[in-house]
């Protein structure tokens, strides 16, 4: 009978062991495809939302706030994974130049008595570029 416990207690150890690490591994996965996933999607938004317009005219990058918000939520919406709910928060976007914090709040499908694990993404991006035609430098020289 001793051994026979002794096997069993080995079993249900094993099983809670590989549950555990299974988390684990699904939080950081998670965590880590959250972050590029946000990372790539801010990056293709904030190119589409570029005015060529107004660079053509004052040989200044602009984005549209409203182009590049619609623009990252269909890409987001189109590459997340659909087990899991996201929350999304734009928290800084300029125009001039192109300036966007954005945070992604993702809740796993896995619970543990009603409570889910949070996984919380924070992602800035500045689009930089060289400007060749400065027209305020040029406005300089030629004084």
């Amino acid at each position: 009978m001793n051994k026979g416990m002794l096997t069993v207690g080995i079993i249900i150890l094993a099983v809670i062991a590989l549950a555990l690490i299974n988390f684990i591994t699904g939080f950081s996965n998670g965590s880590e495809l959250d972050y590029y996933l946000v990372k790539e999607t801010t990056e293709a938004a904030m190119e589409d939302a570029l005015d060529m317009e107004f660079y053509s005219e004052n040989y200044l990058y602009r984005m549209d706030k409203e182009k590049f918000v619609e623009s990252f939520l269909r890409r987001f919406a189109d590459s997340v994974d659909r087990t899991r709910t996201y929350k999304v928060a734009f928290y800084a976007i300029n125009e001039v130049p192109p300036k966007v914090s954005v945070k992604v709040d993702s809740q796993t499908s896995l619970s543990f008595s009603g409570e889910t694990a949070n996984i919380s993404t924070n992602y800035d991006a500045i689009l930089e570029a060289d400007y060749k035609n400065d027209i305020y430098a040029k406005a300089e020289f030629n004084k």
